[in-house]
């Protein structure tokens, strides 16, 4: 896994995590939801970058 593409997905999970828990004080839902994506998002592509790793068999 590039480490270009590790730190974009963790970013990105990051990114989500803060963005949910900031719709969720304050009351904003569209907020939060934009979270959970841009966080799933997130582990889409780490889950990418591991199988494709895998699939080179290092």
């Amino acid at each position: 896994m590039t480490a270009k593409r590790t730190m974009q997905a963790k970013g990105a999970q990051a990114r989500g995590t803060v963005k949910e828990a900031a719709g969720r004080a304050m009351g904003n839902r569209r907020m939060q939801a934009e979270g959970r994506a841009e966080k799933s998002a997130g582990h889409s592509l780490d889950s990418a970058q591991k199988a494709k790793h895998a699939m080179r068999g290092h």
